[in-house]
This record gives C-alpha cells, structure tokens and sequence, in this order.
C-alpha cells in the first residue's frame, strides 16, 4: 500500500492574520470583549495568514443562521474538494472513474446526500464507488482516514481508494459566543481542503508505502476536544488540557507503536505531524523530544493557513511529499489527534 498522490486546494479569499483581527474586533464590537485581548492572543498564534470561505463582510453582513453558513459549506466544499481530489487523482496517475472508493472527511457541516455522493456527477467518478463519509473525528481525521482507506486497499490490493478532507473552519464563527476557546479558535483555524489517494499493493507507485497503522482512544476524555450543536449551529469545545493531554499520551503511544513494528523512536527521520496550534506542536515536541527543525514542515503549515482541522496533517504530508522528500528507505511517522480524545497513527518508509 502506498501514498500515490496528495494535492490541496483552496478558497480564493486570503488574509493577512492583521486583517481577520481587525474584522473580529468588528465582529465583536457591541459585546464585552475588549479588542486587546484579540492583540494579545493574536501574538502566540504564530499564524500569518488564512483562506476563508467567503469575503470577510459575509460573516458579519450575510452569515444569520446555520442554514447560511451550511449552504456556504456545501457550496464552496464541493468547489475546492473537487479542486483538491482532481488534483491528487491526477498526481497518482487515477482516471476519476477508475476509483474504488472515497472517504470524505468535515467537521464543520453536513449534508445529506453528502458531499461525496454530490462528486460522482461533478468528477465523472464511477456509480459503483463506495462513499464513506466521515464525521465528527475533527482535526485527528486526516490520519485516521488515511488508516481506513488503507485497510480498504489491503483488501482490494487491485483497487485506489481516496481520502478527501473538506474544512471551513471559518463558517462555525458565532457571534454571542465570546468564550476563551471560540476566540483563541477565531484566531487560529482557516479554511481549505487536501485529498490523498492510497494505491493498493498491486498498483505500482513511488510514494511512500504504508507500513502499519494504529488508533488509540483515551477512556473520558470527551469533553478535551468537539462541538457542542445548538440551533445556532456548531459552538466549540476546546479544553486547556490540549497539550497536557498531548504530552501525558503522544510518547508512549508512537513508541508501543514503532516496538510492535520491530523499530524505535530513533529509526524515524521524518515526522509529519498535524498543525494543531503552537502550544500543541510545543506539546508535540517534547512528547518525543523532537526539535523545531523535526517539526519545520507542521510549522510552516502553521504560519501560511492556520490550522486546518482534518485537511492540516494533509497539507503537511504534501510539502513533505513535494518539497521535503526524505532519501529512500526513511521512515516517517504521520499522526494527528483529535476529538475522542484520541490519536492516530500512520508508519510510512519512503
């Protein structure tokens, strides 16, 4: 099993992180919060810059209800998410009908008929594709769908299976949620989609094979990461305990996982780790005692569109596939965390 293929897309609106701030203080100018407490969370974010669904006025002018935002999702998911699929279809070298299966991940909208079965038509994919559309696993998603398409493709070593994950962030802002964990997330996460097609055995391709994988859940942890859903729409759940969760757990688990494939931390080279925010990615460093060069890429990701939820650990995975390749027979270690509370985990060797 082996990564073919990995491509991202976009919205067309992009912002300078100065201007989002200036657009929140806007937002939230009749409540109690005071603007430099924007300055001074905006300061830690390390974020320069996001892609947002629609042009800055809509969420203060046009956004009223869920149903609008919903409706922006759809419509602007099914643009870049086709964007983002062709794109990685074309890099593995799939005819769009010649795909198996596909896995579509979002957590913030939904839709029924999905977004994957409203792509058969859009993309020319084949009716006898099989859709599994994936919800609420939020920002560990990424990884935890690339596990599941590998396990479609270790039983269909013939067969493609792809991965597409859809996220704007953007259109869960609400206005009467003022709360620690809704403005640091106003600052931090953006919008975008990244799809990765997964080739069975039998398929000849030069990326990265897919060694082992392995999910790990963490008994009461609920409430560490989510959504609480009201008629308003999605109000965030984002606990402190983030990073102390990452620190108490991430080491243990990526080494139990490397010492039952025969490795140890020390045989990884490459680590493609999901964005999270700067205290996670600090979190994520001393869990497994990496320095800020071992996670370049994820800070990168970081400092251009934010975090991404789901779609993040993708876009790092393609600037590692694109611009950072590692020699051949590197191993990597590709992982996320995410509402459960739980990790993923995914053993590549380039």
């Amino acid at each position: 099993m082996r990564i073919a293929g990995v491509a991202s897309a976009f919205p067309k609106h992009y912002h300078k992180q100065e201007v989002l701030v200036g657009a929140l203080k806007s937002y939230w100018r009749d409540s109690l919060l005071q603007p430099a407490i924007l300055d001074r969370l905006d300061e830690s974010m390390k974020v320069d810059g996001r892609f947002t669904a629609r042009p800055v006025d809509f969420y203060e002018d046009h956004m009223q209800t869920w149903g609008d935002a919903n409706n922006a999702w759809i419509e602007v998911g099914l643009e870049i998410g086709e964007k983002a699929l062709c794109r990685a279809l074309t890099a593995a070298g799939v005819e769009p009908r010649d795909l198996s299966a596909i896995f579509v991940t979002s957590v913030t909208g939904i839709a029924a008929p999905s977004l994957d079965a409203r792509l058969i038509n859009r993309m020319g994919l084949s009716p006898n594709i099989k859709r599994i559309p994936i919800f609420g696993l939020g920002c560990v998603a990424g990884a935890a769908g690339i596990s599941r398409a590998a396990d479609y493709v270790r039983a269909y070593p013939g067969q493609s299976a792809a991965l597409l994950s859809i996220e704007l962030c953007s259109l869960t802002l609400q206005r009467d949620d003022i709360s620690m964990a809704h403005v640091i997330s106003a600052l931090l996460f953006g919008d975008g989609a990244a799809a990765t097609v997964v080739a069975g055995s039998d398929i000849e391709s030069d990326g990265p094979e897919i060694l082992a994988t392995k999910s790990v859940f963490y008994p009461n942890t609920e409430r560490v990461m989510g959504w609480d859903i009201s008629e308003k729409g999605f109000h965030i759940v984002l606990s402190p305990e983030v990073p102390d969760t990452v620190l108490r757990h991430l080491g243990e688990d990526v080494d139990q996982f490397l010492s039952e494939q025969g490795y140890c931390r020390r045989d990884v080279k490459s680590w493609v780790m999901h964005t999270g925010g700067p205290k996670v990615l600090e979190a994520t460093a001393a869990a497994l005692n990496l320095s800020e060069k071992d996670l370049e890429a994820s800070w990168d990701c970081l400092r251009k569109v934010g975090n991404i939820s789901s779609t993040s650990v993708l876009l790092v995975l393609e600037d590692v596939y694109k611009h950072r390749r590692p020699a051949p027979g590197t191993l990597s270690i590709l992982a996320a965390m995410g509402p459960g509370f739980c990790s993923e985990l995914v053993l590549l060797r380039w």
